[in-house]
């Protein structure tokens, strides 16, 4: 058997990164000590989600891969831990901005930087103010040392919407994927609750794909905007392995066995069956 831990975490967030790296390692230190080889932070885990609002001095706040705070501490958490941890983080890179991810190996090095590819803009997810769309295009990236082939995946936030994302990282070998978030309450609608539809979204993206998906949120009210968790680890065929309510913080974990995976994705046939060639039409900007 090919087995792989996974873990995700959740937990709210405050305006001082020191303690919300504090935080977030100490959950991660709980979920190495259950034996979780890959673990997710939520998304932009360094502070409060800034992007509800419009203010040109919040970009102080991004700093390149090598000299960002959240980064360097999760590369030492890894190194010490001996664990893979996607982190993300606001980046700066020359005049550019990014909502980027630092995918942290084992041995604490950054293996690679992925840049959201769809950036968002409404009500309270103002983030093309401040992102730039990415850059590097998708990406995977090296398993665990208890399977090195087993790549993994990750989309950031609302690249989580897009049935593209998660069939070009499967096509490019992604055997897991992670999705870190920061989704909540809509400012424009009080009424809209969009937990049950975020969560479809990634299930669907699952039994399409018949691949493992493990999504990370925050929680708590961060000036009036609720964060509503739910964060999950659904199996290959969507069922939930394990899962966070909508006010808990801390960790879950779940095993996965990847030799019955690849089984049960090649008996489907789904990627059998794909036509291409009919497919034009996607990638046609009309």
């Amino acid at each position: 058997m090919t087995s792989i831990t996974v873990a995700a975490l959740q937990l709210g967030f405050s305006a001082d990164i020191d303690r919300n790296i504090a935080n977030v390692s100490r959950l991660i230190r709980e979920a190495a000590e259950r034996g979780a080889e890959v673990i997710l932070p939520p998304e932009l885990f360094e502070g409060e989600y800034f992007c509800r609002v419009e203010d040109e001095g919040l970009f102080a706040n991004a700093a390149p891969v090598g000299e960002h705070k959240a980064v360097l501490a999760m590369q030492a958490l890894a190194e010490a831990l001996r664990v893979t941890i996607p982190t993300s983080f606001f980046e700066k890179d020359g005049p550019h901005y990014y909502n980027s991810l630092a995918m942290i190996g084992p041995d604490g090095e950054v293996q690679g930087v992925y840049r959201k590819s769809h950036i968002p803009d409404g009500p309270g997810y103002e983030e093309k103010f401040y992102f730039r769309p990415g850059n590097t295009g998708f990406k995977v990236w090296e398993g665990p040392p208890s399977d090195r082939s087993a790549k993994l995946g990750v989309g950031v936030c609302w690249d989580q919407w897009y049935p593209e994302t998660a069939r070009a990282m499967m096509l490019m070998g992604a055997e897991l994927l992670f999705y870190p978030t920061a989704i909540g309450s809509e400012p424009h609608d009080t009424s809209l609750d969009t937990a049950r539809l975020w969560r479809r979204a990634m299930v669907g993206h699952a039994v399409s794909n018949v691949v493992p998906v493990i999504a990370a949120n925050r929680i708590g009210t961060e000036h009036g905007q609720h964060f509503y968790g739910t964060s999950f680890i659904c199996d290959e065929r969507g069922d939930i392995v394990a899962e966070l309510g909508r006010e808990d913080e801390g960790v879950i974990t779940a095993t996965l066995d990847l030799d019955v995976v690849r089984r049960h994705r090649a008996a489907f046939g789904f990627f059998r069956d794909r036509r291409p060639e009919l497919y034009g039409r996607l990638v046609a900007d009309v």
